[in-house]
């Protein structure tokens, strides 16, 4: 017979169940709300410009009551951004959150966010010499 202690003890040592983001979910309901648009009306909005890619009434359903959805790419995230009226950046972040578990950048200005977003746009080479160029404007923390 195993001590209770010793039960107690392994109980710790196994892994918790994971934690259950809705940051993706809790923004498209939100929105939806502030817009004051139904469902119906919502799914008719969220078309991509680009591709002309629509999100169907029933994945956004299955979204914001918390069902198993497959992640949102591109273009339906764009098309979501149309019907939010919101930055493709802010769903972006939202699905990052939610369905990849990476939090987005906070920082203490806007600029800094927006210049991160284009910092990917530029290649390898010209990041190295922007971020030395930065560092001679602010050295580098030393630790």
């Amino acid at each position: 017979m195993i001590p209770m202690a010793a039960y107690d003890d392994q109980a710790a040592d196994r892994p918790s169940t994971p934690e259950r983001r809705s940051q993706f979910a809790d923004l498209i309901r939100r929105r939806r709300a502030e817009l004051n648009v139904g469902l119906d009306a919502f799914a008719k909005r969220a078309i991509d410009p680009v591709s002309g890619k629509k999100v169907t009434r029933g994945w956004i359903y299955r979204l914001e009551t918390g069902e198993p959805v497959t992640p949102p790419e591109l273009p339906e995230l764009m098309a979501l951004a149309a019907a939010c009226d919101l930055p493709l950046e802010a769903l972006q972040d939202a699905a990052g959150q939610q369905f990849h578990g990476v939090d987005p950048l906070v920082s203490g200005s806007t600029e800094a966010k927006a210049y991160v977003h284009k910092l990917d746009r530029l290649p390898a080479d010209q990041r190295e010499r922007l971020l030395r160029l930065i560092d001679t404007l602010v050295p580098p923390d030393e630790g």
